[in-house]
């Protein structure tokens, strides 16, 4: 089969699709051929080391957590899914930008009638990680939330998830894609130099939670605009650490429910999950390129 691998950190010209053998399937394992993958910035600090010390990788690396597709074949020992069954879901093993993943049984659910391939294959990551960020701040009627780069991938669905809690959001992002979240009932206040005076100028009184999915500077200015370091919740690991907030995120959201409930909300139209762009698998370094240097709106998808 093709699929994604890097044979040591670097820029995006380390990417190669090769021809892999697929590994065997243990007896609760599942192989499904991939109809769709989201990319994720993660992925792409994983490739270049700056997750070593976290998330290190053993070369020849693979790629990919999200995942869309069609059961092709199962271990002896599954019970819950067939041959031809769509299916959505996640790889831990860095696997899914392949033509072919296995990947264990529990850690797919069933693809929702109507949901198209390339959002069902869009959703794990981003999605565990905005919906345990979301209910780590526990948003309630009435308060006023801040969500920062809230047009990427994580952003995107947590600031529909907070106004579905009843909360009002304050969404820092870049203003061309303002609209995207005004339409979704959201204060949009522009990042960048000044973004502290713009925000207690937008937030009035402290705000009660504050969801940063950029890193950097941003717990420390949540801190300052009065939010209790319990009702931050970052992915900056570093950041909360040192400043004693929450860092919740996909492993704490990996559960076959909680992603079968947000593909629920999504296939009704609750949720809407902005996908950008679509590339073939063989267009991976472009599709990363967009993804680091064009900051689209919500997700980038490969597809086989």
């Amino acid at each position: 089969m093709r699929a994604v691998r890097f044979h040591h950190y670097g820029d995006i010209d380390v990417l190669r699709v090769e021809d892999v053998e697929q590994r065997a399937l243990r007896p609760h394992d599942v192989l499904v051929r991939m109809r769709a993958a989201g990319i994720n910035p993660g992925e792409a600090k994983i490739r270049t080391g700056a997750l070593h010390e976290r998330f290190p990788a053993s070369f020849p690396s693979g790629q990919g957590s999200d995942l869309a597709g069609t059961v092709v074949e199962t271990g002896c020992e599954v019970t819950r899914w067939r041959v031809g069954d769509e299916v959505l879901g996640w790889s831990w093993e860095r696997s899914s930008h392949a033509e072919l993943v296995v990947v264990p049984d529990g850690q797919l659910v069933a693809k929702p009638e109507g949901l198209a391939w390339e959002t069902a294959g869009a959703l794990y990551v981003s999605g565990s990680t905005a919906c345990a960020a979301v209910a780590a701040v526990v948003p309630a009627p009435g308060e006023t939330v801040v969500v920062t780069a809230a047009t990427g991938g994580v952003g995107s669905i947590a600031v529909q998830l907070v106004r579905r809690a009843g909360a009002h959001v304050i969404a820092v992002a870049s203003p061309r894609h303002g609209d995207w979240l005004r339409a979704r009932g959201a204060t949009v206040v522009p990042y960048g130099e000044g973004v502290e005076d713009r925000l207690r100028r937008t937030a009035g009184p402290a705000p009660s939670g504050f969801l940063d999915f950029h890193g950097g500077d941003y717990v420390r200015l949540g801190l300052a605009l009065g939010v209790a370091p319990a009702r931050i919740n970052t992915i900056d690991y570093g950041a909360a650490a040192a400043c004693g907030t929450r860092s919740d995120a996909s492993a704490e959201g990996s559960t076959p429910g909680t992603l079968a409930r947000l593909a629920g909300l999504v296939a009704e139209g609750t949720v809407r999950v902005p996908v950008s762009a679509v590339h073939p698998l063989e267009e991976v370094r472009q599709a990363f390129r967009e993804l680091e240097h064009a900051h689209p709106l919500g997700k980038i998808v490969l597809t086989s």
